[in-house]
């Protein structure tokens, strides 16, 4: 049985996990008969936003781990412990979270730097040989990680020219993608998909979340 890790970075689009992205890796993964455990890095959000108004909440702070649990359903460790040796891949599902929380991308852009947990992960299992899958914005984190490192990894974001821009701006090679589809860059096990940078339902983004499941299981 294979063995995925997925690595969540709160609860919620705009401040968290997106919540059909993380749900629908979940469920495909279990459908597919995998074995899976869900990590979060333990340090509080950038910011928190009202979901409802669509604007920060003043003064209130959240826990990405704690946040990332109601997805989790409790069942959740610290991304400290993920370790790659223990894990046949990793996925990254979407949200805002992935570019506040894990990366300061929706702040800084091409600029922006990675949480030290989160490149060391992603690193760890680029250079055992086992395949990692962000998806929608995620894909960003892989763009600095191996940019940082001189390694120019094919990915998508789906066809928004001015993110597709900042993907190349880090060292990445973007390619345009289908909601429906995924990008793969065999030669280093990096499966991506457009997923909510695209939409737009949650049974268009079904489809490319799938297919990323399987292929990272492929490669796995």
């Amino acid at each position: 049985m294979a063995r995925i890790a997925v690595v969540l970075s709160g609860s919620g689009v705009y401040d968290g996990s997106e919540l059909h992205e993380a749900i629908l890796s979940l469920l495909h993964l279990s459908s597919k008969g995998v074995a899976v455990d869900c990590f979060a890095p333990d340090k509080n959000q950038m910011h928190v936003i009202n979901h409802l108004a669509g604007q920060p909440a003043e003064g209130e702070t959240r826990n990405v781990l704690i946040e990332a649990a109601r997805i989790a359903r409790g069942d959740i460790k610290p991304l400290t412990e993920l370790k790659a040796s223990d894990y046949d891949g990793v996925i990254f599902p979407g949200g805002f979270g992935a570019a506040k929380n894990l990366c300061t991308f929706a702040v800084d852009g091409p600029d922006c730097s990675v949480d030290d947990t989160v490149r060391k992960v992603m690193l760890d299992f680029h250079d055992a040989g086992k395949p990692i899958g962000p998806m929608c914005i995620a894909p960003a984190i892989a763009a600095r990680v191996f940019g940082e490192k001189g390694i120019k990894v094919k990915l998508t974001i789906g066809n928004d020219p001015d993110t597709a821009k900042a993907m190349e701006a880090m060292g990445a090679e973007h390619v345009n993608c289908t909601v429906d589809d995924v990008v793969v860059d065999q030669e280093h096990k990096v499966v991506t998909t457009p997923a909510y940078m695209l939409g737009p339902t949650i049974a268009d983004i079904s489809k490319g979340i799938e297919k990323l499941v399987q292929k990272v299981i492929d490669l796995a």
